[in-house]
């Protein structure tokens, strides 16, 4: 790719904000740009940058108007916004890393799909959104030159779902952040201490999303500390943006509600503290393109529960505790399992550690720079 230019869809780099496909977009985009020093990379954001995503002198930054937060807006920015960018830098080739791609242009393009789940549970996303995603996603799909996805479940789930050729569709697997490391007893006894008044505690981390399986996953742990003595709380981290009735109304009913703790969203370093410290991640979604929080707690050395469907076991192996995510039974047996049997938790974590090696950004940056090559 040494003297093409390469614009990059990054209106998901925000400061202080960056959730799994901002982080996708970080994380690969630092390195890709670093190792390919004689590419020039046109960053285009949807407002004003913050200079920390300006990685190395030869990305170049532009604002595009308008902010694309809303479907029209989303129409507006790529239809319109980016195609003229596209044209006025004699772009090579247009990255997009949450898989929005412009129908107006003849440059090549390569989307990253992450996921379909708005395709199988279309209500679990407001109406305009979900219809938006649903007549556009398909034509992306078919308007790109490559696709990058996150998991072979995807890959499959893409071909299947939209009929693209499994030629065109490359699995480039997410990564792990290095921060995350097991902690000392001292270390996660004082996170506990912050959090928990010194308790034990199941952990969940991701945006409350109904597809997170929040309510079921309530609904466990209260059986779970209504059937076991035991003293273990449960640590909800994440923006309540998507909170439900179904939610509101399962915490309410909830004998133990008062065992649960909302920290809301929180800043890397408090997270990675956050996970090392926790007695087991409980990451019960029912339907992932990958689930990052899974391979973060194995490489903090914390046992990990998960569901038995999508890309979650592909992703944990056979290092975690599986359940059946639409089984309150089934979640609350995981979490006693994992929390009262010493010899299984050690298992789980030995396993976790070794599993958590097969993922790096280093490796996700490769293979999509493999991809980008063979775009170009």
């Amino acid at each position: 790719m040494t003297g093409k230019t390469i614009a990059v869809n990054t209106r998901l780099l925000l400061p202080n904000r960056l959730d799994g496909i901002g982080w996708f977009t970080f994380h690969t985009l630092k390195r890709i740009t670093r190792n390919y020093p004689d590419t020039r990379f046109l960053f285009l954001f949807d407002r004003p940058w913050s200079e920390e995503f300006i990685f190395n002198s030869n990305v170049e930054p532009v604002a595009l108007f308008p902010q694309a937060r809303h479907p029209f807006l989303y129409y507006w920015w790529f239809q319109f916004a980016v195609p003229k960018a596209l044209d006025k830098f004699k772009v090579d080739l247009f990255l997009s890393p949450d898989g929005y791609l412009s129908l107006n242009t003849a440059v090549p393009q390569l989307a990253v799909i992450h996921d379909l789940n708005f395709e199988h549970y279309p209500k679990d996303l407001p109406w305009l959104t979900s219809a938006y995603y649903r007549h556009y996603f398909p034509q992306f799909a078919k308007k790109a030159r490559r696709i990058a996805t996150v998991s072979q479940y995807s890959k499959n789930d893409i071909i299947s779902t939209y009929g693209i050729p499994d030629r065109k569709i490359d699995v480039v697997y997410n990564g792990v952040n290095e921060l995350y490391q097991p902690l000392s007893d001292i270390r996660i006894q004082k996170v506990r201490e912050k959090h928990t008044q010194g308790k034990p505690y199941l952990l969940f981390v991701g945006m409350l999303h109904k597809r997170k399986n929040i309510a079921n996953m309530l609904a466990a742990f209260d059986q779970f500390r209504n059937t076991r003595d035991s003293d273990v709380k449960l640590l909800i981290v994440g923006h309540r943006k998507w909170w439900t009735e179904e939610m509101e109304s399962t915490f309410n009913k909830m004998k133990h509600k008062e065992e649960v703790v909302f920290t809301g969203r929180l800043p890397i370093e408090e997270l990675v503290e956050i996970t090392g410290a926790a007695a087991a991640l409980t990451y019960v979604s029912y339907f992932e393109g990958f689930g990052v929080p899974i391979i973060e707690a194995m490489r903090a050395g914390v046992p990990v529960i998960t569901s038995n469907i999508t890309s979650m076991p592909e992703v944990a192996g056979n290092a975690a505790c599986i359940c059946d995510p639409f089984s309150i039974d089934s979640i609350a047996y995981a979490m006693a399992k994992t929390c009262a049997d010493p010899t299984y938790r050690k298992q789980l974590i030995i396993e976790g550690l070794e599993r958590a090696k097969t993922f790096s950004w280093e490796k996700t940056s490769a293979l999509l720079s493999d991809s980008i090559e063979r775009c170009l």
